[in-house]
């Protein structure tokens, strides 16, 4: 045990990060932590994995920050907090960070590449950052086992994701469908609805819209009057307007038939659109002007109303192909009714195109119209766009099919062209698009009304930043909608943070939920277990790699394989070791390879497709231990299950947190998680988001680097709750290490000198309670305050009050108040009881306070307690994180007091104001201080602290004065926000009542809280708070009001007054000598002084007091000085000469 504290002569935070972590690392004191909680509670903890294969960034600190700070404090609190680490290995970001690097695309897998060669490299390229992402994690101080993660691309973590997919297959809950679902051409794949719902992925682009002109065949008798009949429908979409095969119009919805122009052409026409639209495409103005006045190139383009229907008179009425490139068959352009159209924007007549909308699919389906498709060279039958985003090569088509239902040559202009800019890596936003080109042959034809820009809100992938297509898919699908109810039911129970997340973002999806399109058409990822014939009348999904084994065999008892590869390769069903599974592969392609026999003796082809990686890290909780086929018994008796925690940012409102719920709730009918912490985004100061582009990215390395970990974490926990977005600024980060650490150094390091001094370190009896001065008793009181509000404020996941309320007590109170009031029982003399009494107390606060801060700033809060513990051997521990986290005494808690303190401190601290607005020094004493009291509560409050407060304030007398005794003058200001809304119309005469309130009513008011006026007959009742209550200067004093506070200041400066406080600043200037000087503490000097009138009465008046507080055996006035100090004083100068004796 080390006899005497440490002491520093530099505070440098990013070097005691560096010497703290290398204390954890030798001491291995994260699994320590683990040990010493065998046995006691668990509290479970989930950690989101994430991808190596990218760089962290700043935004990982505080995700990662806000986990490591409820696992420490649980820790400390004496529950076993199992953290284990994971890594998401599959998905887009791998595949699409591989292509790039190998400078392939999709296309060119199987090609260019073996299926085997390129999943190698996505292997490879997965955990490429691994050591970046290890560094900062340790570095930041998150207590996470990276030794042993689970990684999603393990094959027992996949066969658990088997087992789990069987599950659900069981249970009626996995089907295959053939529907309309987002797909991404830039990334070769479908979407689900959670990935297209993720932050930032809507974004309004500004497109080219076109109201096209669809030939009316068979029109109503007013229809047909004045030149060709049209119906006119708008679409955001032209690209999609040659696979139109049905128009839809809302069955309750007026139309009517317009005779007109086109705008374009001239030529006479009458359009068929919804009446409630009239006024977005034709102008009131012209409906005067006879349709025989219009000249082509007018302005104004007359028009005439003819006719009305309802939508469904108009149903069954049959239109001509727009664009004749491809017939669909029988039943085609025909008009039908939806109910979700509706008359908000467009012309109220929608254009169908069935392989393009999910809503066009489904209304055309219940009208028997067909979509408009191709077929392929395979004889698939496809829509008019391929899978790169392109209208099909004439080239890649079945010849007959073209032969016998294209128009070839009118298709051939547009064969192979991208139907978004975005899709064609030759093109930019700034060329011409397929929209424009299309809008424009219809404009040649005739066929287009309006072509115009329109700004609207657009899904685009999560991955490639580029737009999605609604595209018809042959997908896998997790009937998630038949556990909506459920879902929700069990959503109410989990504690949100903040809760608006719960009941909004996540809540509002849950009650909009689809099916899960599990399905994704790449490579990288876990394949879907699941063998089918080729008619699909038959179909296993195998739960366990121990099952396929099985069936495995029996293909090759059926000879549909020549052996079993996983016999040959050693594999040993039941055998859960990582080198048994290590021996086989269970991704593509080897999984592909499998032929299994169906029960009628056919062959089965696994599906190819892979799983949505959101499935992998939503099935975390389970494929983490590898259940059931290990720690079954843990998880069924639900000690690892589910979660009493996770966090991580909002981003993953509709990712990982969905999944996790979706999971287990369809499977374990059970939450798998109690409470959940969102955080929101890490802005730059701005508030603009951070990006490599913008260069506006910081990089969380450097830093830490710089600063430390500590304030870096404190500044992101403490400068907005975690689920509000930061406004990051480095600047913060500085201003923490200064204000809240180096204040908090400082104390420790004014206590570690002094306690050296006199040797103290802890041995003696605790001093009585009822003995110790009442400030001691004060800030302990404080103290045992803050370790229940710190208790409680973490135990509600609320790191930011922690934190605040932790730096308050350090800054306002413990350094600014306690220390800087109680110096001088720390200076000279021996150890008297009220000296031991100050060391005890300060001990007892520095130690607690590390308790307290460290599970949000570890490193600088374990080399602050073990300092502590070092001399005084309190705790028998290596590590404060070894160490409990303080509880609160109530008997030691006095509110009266803390009450009349936080009165002492706001009072010094209103007079201090008043000092500074005059420009009079602290050292400057004055006379008299004069407060008004409302009542004897509050005055025998003040008296309680009334020395304190003449100490800190320096004057000499304290003053009551009855409120009532007219000594100040009040006047009354009133809150018109506040009154405003309760008395609108007599507001202004109540203003001027309340303005003419007597002293008298003005006292009373103070008194009672509250007060009635009568303004026209009504009574009003004004509170304390609608008013404001000012009481003005007198001449000779400065006055201040706080809320119920009044404060009057006697500024007058006597001649006596300026002595003493001159010698103050004597006594100041000395001992900054004495510090530059490099005196001990301890050490004698003699003083010799310059005669000057200004100072030599001064001198010699206040001779003793002077030297009891520099320690000086001397202090002489002289006529010369050799070898002076020269001090500069406000209007003179003073040489002085200071020896060590």
């Amino acid at each position: 045990m080390s006899k005497k504290f440490a002491e520093y002569s530099k505070f440098d935070l990013s070097d005691i990060n560096k010497e703290v972590l290398k204390r954890w690392q030798d001491g291995d004191i994260f699994h320590k932590s683990l040990e010493t909680r065998k046995g006691h509670p668990s509290f479970v903890f989930f950690e989101g994995p994430p991808s190596a294969n990218g760089m962290p960034g700043i935004h990982h600190v505080i995700a990662r920050s806000i986990k490591d700070i409820f696992c420490r404090y649980k820790t400390m609190k004496g529950f076993l907090v199992n953290r284990k680490a994971g890594w998401d290995t599959h998905g887009l970001p791998v595949e699409l960070g591989v292509e790039k690097s190998l400078g392939i695309t999709k296309e060119d897998i199987g090609k260019k590449i073996s299926v085997a060669e390129y999943n190698k490299a996505c292997r490879r390229d997965v955990m490429k950052f691994t050591r970046e992402w290890e560094d900062l994690t340790q570095k930041m101080g998150y207590w996470v086992d990276m030794e042993n993660p689970y990684i999603t691309y393990d094959n027992r973590y996949i066969e658990t994701l088997w087992y789990l997919l069987k599950e659900l297959y069981k249970k009626g809950l996995l089907y295959k469908g053939y529907t309309i679902q987002p797909y991404s051409p830039a990334a070769g794949t479908g979407l689900s609805t959670h990935e297209l719902n993720q932050p930032g992925c809507y974004r309004d682009v500004k497109d080219t819209t076109c109201t096209a002109q669809f030939h009316i065949l068979d029109p109503k008798p007013e229809m047909a009057q004045f030149g060709d009949p049209f119906f006119l429908a708008w679409t955001t979409t032209p690209w999609t307007l040659p696979s139109n095969t049905a128009l839809c119009v809302g069955p309750n919805i007026t139309y009517v038939a317009v005779q007109t122009y086109n705008p374009y052409t001239g030529i006479p026409m009458t359009a068929v659109m919804g009446k409630d639209r009239l006024s977005a495409y034709f102008n009131p103005k012209a409906a005067e002007i006879p349709l025989s006045d219009y000249k082509p190139g007018d302005k104004l383009i007359p028009f005439s109303v003819v006719g009305e229907w309802k939508g469904s008179e108009l149903a069954d009425m049959h239109y001509e192909q727009l664009t004749p490139w491809v017939n669909p068959g029988e039943g085609a352009f025909r008009v039908i009714t939806g109910d979700y159209v509706t008359t908000e924007d467009g012309t109220g007549i929608v254009h169908i195109a069935p392989t393009f909308g999910a809503d066009d699919d489904r209304v055309a389906k219940a009208a028997g119209i067909p979509p408009l498709m191709l077929k392929d060279k395979d004889g698939n039958m496809r829509p008019m766009v391929d899978m790169t985003g392109k209208f099909f090569k004439l080239e890649d088509l079945d010849p007959e099919f073209v032969q016998t239902r294209m128009n070839a040559a009118d298709y051939d202009p547009f064969q192979g062209k991208f139907v978004k800019n975005a899709y064609d890596p030759t093109k930019t936003d700034k060329d011409e698009t397929l929209d424009i080109e299309i809008c424009m042959m219809l404009k040649a034809q005739n066929r287009v009304f309006k072509i115009e820009k329109h700004t609207h809100n657009y899904p685009h992938c999560w991955r490639t930043d580029k737009p999605v297509l609604y595209y018809p898919l042959d997908s896998w699908f997790i009937r998630t909608t038949a556990c909506r109810d459920r879902m929700i039911e069990l959503n109410n129970t989990i504690n949100w943070k903040p809760q608006s997340t719960g009941t909004g973002r996540f809540g509002k999806w849950l009650e909009n939920l689809q099916d899960w399109n599990l399905s994704r058409s790449r490579y990288w990822g876990t394949p879907l277990p699941i063998w089918r014939t080729e008619d699909g009348k038959e179909e296993k999904c195998i739960g366990s790699v121990e099952e396929l084994y099985q069936e495995i065999d029996k293909a090759v008892k059926a000879g549909l394989m020549e052996s079993n590869p996983y016999r040959e390769m050693g594999f040993k069903p039941g055998e859960y070791t990582k080198e048994n599974y290590d021996k086989i592969d269970l991704h593509r392609p080897y999984v592909d390879d499998v032929i299994l026999v169906s029960d009628s003796g056919l062959p089965m082809k696994r599906e190819s497709d892979l799983i949505d990686v959101w499935f992998d890290s939503g099935a975390m909780p389970y494929a983490q231990i590898h259940y059931p086929f290990e720690n079954k018994e843990a998880f069924d008796n639900r000690q690892v299950y589910p979660a009493d925690f996770i966090a991580e940012g909002v981003d993953q409102t509709r990712g990982w947190f969905f999944t996790l719920h979706a999971l287990g709730t369809m499977i374990f009918d059970s939450v798998a998680y109690k409470a959940v912490v969102s955080n929101g985004l890490v802005l730059d100061k701005n508030g603009n988001k951070m990006s490599k582009r913008l260069g506006n990215a910081v990089d969380p390395f450097a830093t830490i680097e710089k600063y430390g970990s500590d304030p870096l974490r404190w500044y992101m926990i403490t400068n907005a709750s975690p689920w509000d977005n930061i406004k990051f600024d480095v600047d913060g980060v500085e201003e923490v290490r200064r204000k809240f650490f180096g204040t908090l150094y400082n104390t420790y390091s004014f206590f570690a000198l002094y306690a050296n001094v006199d040797g103290f370190n802890y041995s003696e009896p605790d001093v009585e309670w009822n003995k110790r001065p009442e400030i001691d008793r004060w800030i302990l009181s404080l103290l045992n305050s803050l370790v229940k509000d710190v208790d409680s404020y973490l135990e509600a996941y609320e790191p930011t009050r922690a934190g605040r309320a932790i730096s308050d007590f350090v800054n306002d109170n413990l350094s600014n108040w306690y220390v800087r009031l109680n110096r001088r029982r720390f200076w000279g003399g021996g150890m008297t009881e009220d000296k031991l009494s100050a060391y005890q107390t300060l001990y007892t606060c520095l130690e607690t306070v590390a308790k307290l801060m460290a599970p949000i700033a570890p490193f600088y809060a374990d080399k602050l307690f073990c300092d502590l513990i070092a001399v005084t051997g309190r705790e028998d521990v290596t590590s404060v994180h070894l160490s409990n986290f303080p509880t609160c005494d109530e008997s030691k808690i006095d509110a009266r007091l803390e009450e009349r303190m936080g009165m002492a401190q706001e009072i010094s601290s209103m007079v201090l104001a008043l000092r500074r607005k005059v420009n009079i020094k602290v050292r400057q004493p004055l006379h008299t201080l004069m407060i008004p009291v409302m009542d004897m509560n509050q005055e025998e409050n003040i008296e309680a602290v009334k020395g304190l407060i003449l100490n800190e304030v320096n004057v000499k007398e304290l003053k009551f004065v009855d409120n009532a005794a007219g000594v100040l003058v009040k006047r009354i200001k009133p809150d018109f926000k506040k009154l405003g809304p309760r008395y609108g119309k007599i507001m202004k005469k109540l203003a001027a009542a309340i303005q003419e309130m007597s002293q008298e009513d003005i006292c009373a008011f103070e008194k009672a809280g509250s007060f009635t006026l009568t303004v026209d007959g009504q009574e009003a009742v004004v509170e304390r708070a609608d008013v404001e209550i000012i009481s003005e200067d007198i001449p000779g004093w400065l006055v201040a009001n706080e809320g119920k506070l009044t404060v009057a200041l006697d500024i007058t400066v006597t001649d006596d007054l300026k002595k003493e406080g001159l010698a103050r600043e004597f006594v100041n200037r000395v001992q900054n000598i004495r510090k530059s000087s490099g005196f001990d503490i301890t050490d004698k000097v003699r003083i010799s002084v310059l005669s000057c009138p200004e100072m030599d009465d001064t001198v010699k008046e206040y001779n003793d007091y002077i030297a009891k507080q520099v320690l000086a055996e001397s202090i002489e006035v002289v006529d010369v000085v050799s070898d002076a100090t020269i001090l500069d004083f406000e209007d003179f100068q003073l040489s002085v000469k200071v020896e060590k004796i």
